[in-house]
């Protein structure tokens, strides 16, 4: 992946005000002040199933999306949006929370499963493979899980960060932002590096 790769940002998340500030939105929570900083607005794209800004212009331009279609059908937006604008699938990053990830870690991988993910499962299914670029963002499990796991962790990642977790996911987006824009100065690799071995304190 050359450092100009990225022409697509994906946050996964879901709609509606009810889900803003979830664990499970942390993919929108990025994309949301990563358009802040740029000074650009998403609008709706009936046809791209989802919301959608652009930074940069020519070859440089650079898209994000917020897919409108709750997260077990993010595929969808996902694939619509590469065939409208003719884009490869090297040249999309998704932004996901990651309950398996402690609160505060970071992995960069170019390839993988869904981990249990729905919106990495219907990604991956949309998109017919593995091979394509994710951020995983660590929203920690919940302490203990008893014999209804599927029961908690679902009201865990659909729950709102705690009041303690809030400066851990600013440093966390902030540390997110500043190596999407280093990307234009840095190749991948030096990227994941850095990615991978951050720990917010």
């Amino acid at each position: 992946m050359s450092q100009h790769g990225f022409r697509l940002l994906v946050g996964l998340g879901n709609p509606g005000s009810k889900y803003t500030q979830t664990r499970h939105n942390i993919g929108f929570m990025v994309l949301n002040k990563y358009a802040s900083t740029k000074k650009i607005n998403f609008s709706h794209n009936k046809k791209l199933y989802g919301d959608i800004a652009e930074t940069g212009i020519g070859e440089k331009a650079i898209k994000l999306l917020k897919p409108s279609t709750y997260m077990n059908d993010s595929g969808l937006s996902i694939r619509a949006t590469l065939d409208w604008f003719k884009l490869d699938i090297k040249q999309v990053l998704i932004l996901v929370d990651d309950i398996d990830l402690p609160l505060g870690r970071l992995r960069m991988r170019t390839s993988g499963s869904s981990g249990g993910h729905n919106g990495l499962r219907s990604t991956i299914q949309h998109l017919g493979t593995q091979d394509f670029c994710r951020l995983r963002i660590g929203i920690g499990a919940p302490k203990s899980i008893p014999e209804g796991k599927r029961e908690m962790t679902i009201s865990h990642v659909l729950g709102s960060f705690a009041k303690e977790e809030k400066p851990i996911i600013d440093k966390i987006i902030d540390e997110v932002l500043e190596n999407l824009n280093l990307l234009e100065t840095l190749d991948l690799d030096r990227i994941s590096t850095r990615l991978n071995s951050y720990q917010a304190a």
